[in-house]
């Protein structure tokens, strides 16, 4: 009898320790001035091919480069390999202080609608993928705790056909820095059955500073009005528009 409460009290122990670690998946599509409808930016920022230097990933505010070398409290513990060509370039991040892992993946510019689609995919649940670090087992993509799509607005340009399904399980938490994107993306989120705890009213510059604030909120299990103040704070921080400019700017719920 013993012998099972201990073997009961492990396993309990494991699957709580387990549903503790929290997982992130950002998809970004790089900035590319030839394949997307965007006021172009300098040659070396805007070329969707070069993840090393674009403006959404390799620049100083892109999302690799902003979390490995501007915030502390993340490392980024290895870049891993995908099957998709479309991904040019996937790196897994650890939060220093809670067990939290981001997968941040490098969209092909010219894979803009791709990656649109994969992102709402996995915020229908669909796309479940595993990754092995350390010897944990790791779940992103449809089973990630929170999505995040970054880059241009494609859905201005064309359109997505999904076939959504319907999920019992809660609402995955979606964040879109993308301008526009709560108009543009409404439809699929809604059809996706996700909770857009962040998106965008106006043009913005969707640069890793304002994920970073959303996403550090988010951790603290912060409302979505809190969330969407911390990200203003950011924005205005670094873009100086103002605090009434960056408020009206972002937009939680529908």
């Amino acid at each position: 009898m013993k012998k099972t409460i201990v073997l009961f009290l492990i396993s309990f122990i494991a699957v709580k320790s387990f549903s503790q670690t929290k997982t992130i998946h950002v998809f970004v599509a790089l900035c590319d001035n030839k394949n997307q409808g965007i006021v172009p930016v300098p040659k070396k920022l805007g070329n969707g091919q070069d993840p090393k230097n674009n403006l959404y990933w390799g620049a100083l505010y892109g999302v690799k480069s902003f979390f490995k070398y501007k915030k502390k409290d993340w490392k980024m513990i290895s870049t891993l390999k995908t099957n998709s060509s479309d991904i040019l370039e996937r790196v897994l991040f650890k939060h220093k202080t809670r067990d939290v892992y981001l997968l941040a993946d490098a969209y092909d510019g010219k894979k803009i609608k791709t990656c649109t689609e994969d992102f709402l995919k996995a915020s229908n649940h669909q796309n479940e993928e595993n990754i092995i670090t350390d010897s944990i087992k790791l779940k992103f993509g449809g089973a990630s705790n929170l999505i995040a799509y970054v880059g241009h607005d494609g859905l201005m340009e064309f359109d997505v056909n999904i076939d959504y399904q319907k999920c019992k399980e809660k609402k995955k938490d979606v964040i879109i820095l993308a301008c526009f994107s709560k108009h543009y993306f409404s439809k699929e989120i809604k059809q996706a059955n996700a909770n857009p705890l962040l998106w965008t009213t106006n043009l913005m510059a969707p640069e890793a500073y304002t994920l970073d604030a959303s996403i550090t909120t988010w951790l603290k299990q912060s409302s979505s009005l809190q969330i969407k103040e911390s990200a203003a704070k950011a924005y205005h921080k670094y873009q100086k528009c103002g605090m009434r400019g960056a408020r009206s700017l972002f937009s939680s719920g529908f």
